[in-house]
Protein backbone atom coordinates (compact mmCIF):
# COMPACT_ATOMS: atom_id res chain seq x y z
CA UNK A 1 0.00 0.00 0.00
CA UNK A 2 2.87 2.62 0.51
CA UNK A 3 4.31 2.02 -2.49
CA UNK A 4 0.89 2.73 -4.04
CA UNK A 5 0.76 5.99 -2.52
CA UNK A 6 4.53 7.06 -3.67
CA UNK A 7 3.92 6.19 -7.18
CA UNK A 8 0.59 8.08 -7.20
CA UNK A 9 2.75 11.19 -5.74
CA UNK A 10 4.93 10.83 -7.99
CA UNK A 11 2.56 10.90 -10.87
CA UNK A 12 1.03 13.98 -9.15
CA UNK A 13 3.78 15.83 -8.46
CA UNK A 14 5.12 17.18 -12.17
CA UNK A 15 1.20 17.83 -12.69
CA UNK A 16 1.20 20.31 -9.78
CA UNK A 17 4.58 21.05 -10.59
CA UNK A 18 3.40 22.10 -14.36
CA UNK A 19 0.11 24.17 -12.92
CA UNK A 20 2.48 26.02 -10.90
CA UNK A 21 4.48 27.12 -13.95
CA UNK A 22 1.47 27.29 -16.51
CA UNK A 23 -0.33 29.73 -13.73
CA UNK A 24 3.22 31.57 -13.09
CA UNK A 25 3.84 31.84 -17.27
CA UNK A 26 0.46 32.90 -17.62
CA UNK A 27 1.03 35.72 -14.90
CA UNK A 28 3.73 36.61 -16.53
CA UNK A 29 1.98 37.11 -20.21
CA UNK A 30 -1.13 39.01 -18.50
CA UNK A 31 1.86 41.34 -16.87
CA UNK A 32 3.27 42.05 -20.54
CA UNK A 33 0.07 42.64 -21.76
CA UNK A 34 -0.67 45.11 -18.80
CA UNK A 35 2.58 47.16 -19.08
CA UNK A 36 2.15 47.12 -22.91
CA UNK A 37 -1.04 48.71 -22.55
CA UNK A 38 0.45 51.61 -20.08
CA UNK A 39 3.41 52.78 -22.64
CA UNK A 40 3.23 55.98 -24.00
CA UNK A 41 4.85 57.49 -26.82
CA UNK A 42 5.69 60.95 -28.27
CA UNK A 43 4.36 61.89 -31.59
CA UNK A 44 4.55 64.67 -33.73
CA UNK A 45 4.77 65.99 -36.93
CA UNK A 46 7.99 67.17 -38.33
CA UNK A 47 8.88 70.67 -37.02
CA UNK A 48 9.62 72.99 -39.86
CA UNK A 49 8.83 76.54 -40.96
CA UNK A 50 10.12 78.68 -43.38
CA UNK A 51 12.01 82.11 -43.33
CA UNK A 52 10.30 85.65 -43.72
CA UNK A 53 7.06 84.52 -44.10
CA UNK A 54 5.17 87.66 -44.71
CA UNK A 55 1.60 86.95 -42.83
CA UNK A 56 0.60 88.13 -39.57
CA UNK A 57 1.94 86.22 -36.42
CA UNK A 58 2.45 83.72 -34.89
CA UNK A 59 2.72 81.07 -36.94
CA UNK A 60 2.39 77.53 -36.91
CA UNK A 61 5.36 75.51 -36.57
CA UNK A 62 4.03 72.12 -36.08
CA UNK A 63 2.80 70.24 -32.86
CA UNK A 64 3.63 67.70 -29.80
CA UNK A 65 1.54 64.97 -29.05
CA UNK A 66 1.89 62.28 -26.22
CA UNK A 67 -0.37 59.24 -25.85
CA UNK A 68 -0.95 60.48 -22.51
CA UNK A 69 -4.49 60.54 -21.46
CA UNK A 70 -5.04 62.76 -18.55
CA UNK A 71 -7.24 65.59 -18.14
CA UNK A 72 -4.75 67.28 -16.00
CA UNK A 73 -2.26 66.85 -18.74
CA UNK A 74 -0.93 70.25 -19.83
CA UNK A 75 2.47 70.71 -22.57
CA UNK A 76 5.23 72.95 -22.30
CA UNK A 77 8.30 73.63 -23.66
CA UNK A 78 12.02 73.97 -23.12
CA UNK A 79 15.47 74.96 -24.70
CA UNK A 80 16.37 77.68 -27.21
CA UNK A 81 14.12 80.65 -27.22
CA UNK A 82 11.56 78.19 -25.84
CA UNK A 83 8.53 80.59 -24.51
CA UNK A 84 9.99 84.10 -26.55
CA UNK A 85 10.29 83.18 -30.27
CA UNK A 86 8.57 79.80 -29.42
CA UNK A 87 5.37 78.85 -27.71
CA UNK A 88 3.40 75.72 -27.03
CA UNK A 89 -0.50 75.81 -26.49
CA UNK A 90 -0.69 73.36 -23.52
CA UNK A 91 -3.77 71.81 -24.06
CA UNK A 92 -3.03 70.95 -28.08
CA UNK A 93 0.18 71.07 -28.35
CA UNK A 94 0.26 73.16 -31.51
CA UNK A 95 3.74 74.90 -31.28
CA UNK A 96 3.98 78.60 -32.85
CA UNK A 97 6.71 81.22 -33.95
CA UNK A 98 5.85 84.56 -32.28
CA UNK A 99 9.03 86.20 -34.86
CA UNK A 100 10.00 85.88 -38.23
CA UNK A 101 12.88 83.84 -38.41
CA UNK A 102 16.03 83.83 -40.69
CA UNK A 103 17.76 81.09 -41.65
CA UNK A 104 20.80 82.69 -42.77
CA UNK A 105 21.02 83.90 -38.94
CA UNK A 106 20.10 80.81 -37.12
CA UNK A 107 19.00 77.51 -39.41
CA UNK A 108 17.53 75.31 -36.85
CA UNK A 109 16.21 75.69 -33.00
CA UNK A 110 16.23 72.35 -30.03
CA UNK A 111 14.11 72.27 -27.91
CA UNK A 112 12.59 69.81 -25.31
CA UNK A 113 9.18 69.03 -24.97
CA UNK A 114 7.28 68.14 -21.09
CA UNK A 115 4.02 66.70 -20.48
CA UNK A 116 3.36 67.50 -16.76
CA UNK A 117 0.23 67.19 -14.89
CA UNK A 118 -1.06 71.14 -13.95
CA UNK A 119 -2.27 69.82 -10.62
CA UNK A 120 1.39 68.35 -8.85
CA UNK A 121 3.68 69.55 -11.74
CA UNK A 122 4.65 66.33 -12.22
CA UNK A 123 5.94 64.62 -14.96
CA UNK A 124 3.45 61.97 -16.76
CA UNK A 125 6.49 61.17 -19.74
CA UNK A 126 9.67 61.47 -20.21
CA UNK A 127 11.00 64.80 -21.51
CA UNK A 128 11.82 64.77 -25.38
CA UNK A 129 14.21 66.89 -27.52
CA UNK A 130 12.63 68.11 -31.56
CA UNK A 131 14.46 70.19 -33.39
CA UNK A 132 12.60 73.29 -35.49
CA UNK A 133 14.33 73.55 -38.90
CA UNK A 134 14.13 76.49 -40.99
CA UNK A 135 13.21 76.29 -44.48
CA UNK A 136 15.22 78.41 -46.75
CA UNK A 137 13.69 81.01 -49.19
CA UNK A 138 16.19 82.48 -52.30
CA UNK A 139 16.29 86.07 -50.42
CA UNK A 140 20.29 87.01 -50.55
CA UNK A 141 21.71 88.20 -54.44
CA UNK A 142 25.25 86.70 -54.69
CA UNK A 143 28.13 89.23 -53.12
CA UNK A 144 31.65 89.56 -53.92
CA UNK A 145 33.99 88.61 -51.97
CA UNK A 146 36.22 91.10 -52.12
CA UNK A 147 35.71 95.00 -53.96
CA UNK A 148 38.08 95.09 -56.57
CA UNK A 149 39.81 92.09 -58.67
CA UNK A 150 43.13 92.86 -60.30
CA UNK A 151 43.82 91.13 -63.39
CA UNK A 152 46.68 91.35 -66.68
CA UNK A 153 47.92 89.71 -69.90
CA UNK A 154 50.62 90.27 -71.52
CA UNK A 155 49.81 91.92 -75.36
CA UNK A 156 49.15 90.16 -78.22
CA UNK A 157 47.74 87.14 -75.87
CA UNK A 158 46.01 84.32 -77.72
CA UNK A 159 41.97 84.34 -77.48
CA UNK A 160 41.32 82.16 -74.74
CA UNK A 161 43.88 83.55 -72.01
CA UNK A 162 43.12 83.82 -68.42
CA UNK A 163 43.05 87.35 -67.08
CA UNK A 164 41.85 86.99 -63.48
CA UNK A 165 39.35 85.04 -61.21
CA UNK A 166 36.55 86.81 -60.03
CA UNK A 167 34.60 85.39 -56.51
CA UNK A 168 30.80 85.39 -55.70
CA UNK A 169 29.05 83.88 -52.24
CA UNK A 170 25.56 83.67 -51.78
CA UNK A 171 24.63 83.19 -48.47
CA UNK A 172 21.20 81.04 -49.01
CA UNK A 173 20.84 77.24 -48.45
CA UNK A 174 23.18 75.66 -50.95
CA UNK A 175 21.31 72.33 -50.41
CA UNK A 176 18.21 73.65 -52.18
CA UNK A 177 18.47 73.72 -55.97
CA UNK A 178 19.02 77.20 -57.64
CA UNK A 179 19.16 78.89 -54.47
CA UNK A 180 22.67 79.45 -54.08
CA UNK A 181 24.03 79.36 -57.77
CA UNK A 182 26.19 81.73 -58.38
CA UNK A 183 26.57 82.94 -62.58
CA UNK A 184 28.58 85.83 -64.28
CA UNK A 185 28.55 88.17 -67.00
CA UNK A 186 30.63 90.92 -68.07
CA UNK A 187 28.05 94.01 -67.90
CA UNK A 188 31.10 96.43 -69.81
CA UNK A 189 34.57 95.42 -71.65
CA UNK A 190 32.14 92.22 -73.39
CA UNK A 191 33.50 93.10 -76.83
CA UNK A 192 36.95 92.20 -75.25
CA UNK A 193 36.61 89.95 -72.56
CA UNK A 194 34.30 86.90 -71.63
CA UNK A 195 33.55 85.30 -68.29
CA UNK A 196 32.57 81.39 -67.53
CA UNK A 197 30.44 80.26 -64.87
CA UNK A 198 33.33 79.54 -62.48
CA UNK A 199 33.82 83.58 -62.64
Amino acid sequence: MSHLILLISLFLAPAFADGGSQKSTQNLCSNDVSHKRQKRDWIWNQMHIKEEIDTPLPHHVGKITSSVRNSNAKYIIEGEYANTIFKVEETSGDVYAFERLDREKKAEYELTALIIDRTNNRSLERPSKFIIKVYDINDNAPVFVQKVFNGSVPEMSPVGTSVTKVTAVDADDPTVSGHATVTYEVTTGGEYFTIDDSG
